[in-house]
């Protein structure tokens, strides 16, 4: 459980007499070469697993309790069930309110008497099933593109694919707040990173001015709807710059398939903008598409070059026939169901007006399936979060370093499947227990000077 800085090293020296101990250096010699410190052939002594154990003794002393890898057992929808009580849910990437649906559920069926559960092995060498380019077909006339692929992790498509296309030759803008996939794929591909400002239209142009002729291929790198704070990107504008510095645009629509534009279309549909001015359109089969994977839909030569080149396609087995079939369903029914769509924009717009009401603090939100309610410090966050379970809501925190000290906060999820009052009911509750979050910090702050 991330701290502030000075509480994490109040406490680091609280638990200090026992954080340096360590095995044996003789215990186990004889089991690995003389030179080689046996120090370094444990899990438990290295620095990460160390630095784990830390955080664990620190949320343990707090009395924090995780509020991570909780068991539901039944279908996470606007309500769950956790150890056998009902909570409501605002933890799910449940859209539409598709994941379950009995037509979805029977595409799915379908697919694994005909197919299987399994793609067997990589596509490349085990070959395909029909439902794979069914799908991939669907995607790309979804987002009027000549091409799309599917991968078996939404993460590892960004990943392998920002790695694959560019190199220490090239140069990557990315958005302050993109999701750490992208973040990981601009560096594992070598190309100078750029960081820009979040949505800072003049700040990119500059650094475009100061960065783009120095390097051959530049790619530009956004969110379409930002993960950790339900806002849209400035699509027209990047469209505009990447056209006068001849640069690529990619976009990661994960949180925007389903949610964006006035049927849920996406990014391109909220702007305004013919979507094939998008070099690379990314997206995720988690969300609106209720399976798991990841997409890439483009011109026919960036698909074929990640078919034969993109390490997470061809060092990775196929997307289950099983997934394929559900998404290909949940696509068709967004397209089908606009109302989806409607009820979704609805919610989100009266759980900001709810929130704001209740003087609550939505950050950046515009309207998305995202809802952050600023707390402020991690600690404060995860008392709330936990103060929320034991009275029937479920709400998680994002605290550092996944956001900055500072501006943790409760990300909502919002759902075709929420009401109205299922939200103003939880939206309540967070009002009534934030002061109760803050007095808990208040005095385990003020224990720890006395002990101190």
């Amino acid at each position: 459980m991330a701290l502030d800085n000075d509480a994490m090293q109040s406490l680091i020296s609280r638990f200090g007499k026992n954080s340096h101990e360590t095995t044996n250096p003789k215990a186990g010699a004889s089991q690995a070469p003389s030179y080689v410190n046996p120090l370094y052939t444990s899990i438990k002594e290295m620095p990460s697993f160390r630095r784990l154990q830390m955080q664990m003794k620190v949320a343990k002393a707090t009395g924090i309790l995780q509020p991570f890898f909780t068991c539901h057992e039944a279908l996470a929808k606007a309500k769950t069930k956790i150890e056998g009580r009902e909570y409501l849910n605002f933890s799910t990437y449940d859209y539409l309110g598709l994941n379950g649906d009995p037509r979805v559920n029977e595409a799915a069926i379908d697919a694994m008497q005909k197919y299987g559960t399994s793609a067997s092995a990589s596509r490349l060498v085990a070959g395909e099933r029909p439902i794979h380019r069914q799908f991939e077909q669907a995607l790309a006339n979804h987002y009027g593109t000549q091409d799309a692929l599917t991968f078996v992790s939404g993460y590892a498509t960004n990943v392998s694919v920002i790695s694959t296309l560019f190199d220490s030759q090239d140069v990557i803008f990315e958005d302050s707040l993109c999701h750490n996939s992208i973040v990981t794929g601009a560096k594992d591909s070598g190309a100078k990173r750029v960081v820009y400002p979040h949505n800072n239209m003049q700040a990119l142009r500059e650094l475009l001015v100061l960065h783009r002729g120095k390097f051959k291929r530049a790619l530009i790198v956004t969110e379409g709807v930002f993960s950790m704070d339900g806002n849209y990107a400035k699509l027209k504008d990047l469209i505009a710059l990447k056209k006068e510095f001849g640069a690529f645009l990619m976009v990661d629509e994960a949180h925007a398939l389903g949610v964006a534009g006035k049927r849920g279309l996406g990014s391109f549909e909220e702007a305004g903008v013919n979507s094939q001015e998008v070099d690379i359109w990314m997206g995720t089969l988690s969300k609106t598409l209720c399976t798991c994977g990841g997409f890439i839909a483009g011109s026919f030569e960036l698909i074929e070059l990640l078919k034969f080149t993109a390490s997470a396609f061809v060092y990775s087995v196929g997307l289950s026939p099983v997934l394929a079939a559900a998404s290909l369903k949940a696509l068709s029914l967004l397209h089908q169901e606009p109302w989806r769509v409607e009820k979704l924009k609805d919610n989100a717009l009266f759980a900001i007006d709810k929130a704001r009401e209740l003087g609550l603090n939505t950050g950046l939100a515009q309207g998305t399936a995202i809802v952050p309610i600023m707390v402020g410090s991690s600690m404060q966050a995860a008392f709330l979060s936990n103060l929320l379970m034991e009275n029937g809501v479920c709400a998680l925190p994002i605290i550092y370093p996944v956001v900055p000290e500072g501006e943790a906060r409760l990300r909502l999820f919002l759902s075709t499947s929420h009401s109205h009052e299922e939200i103003e009911q939880g939206l309540l509750m967070i009002s009534k227990l934030m002061p109760q979050a803050f007095e808990k910090e208040q005095a385990f702050v003020q224990a720890r000077g006395k002990e101190s």
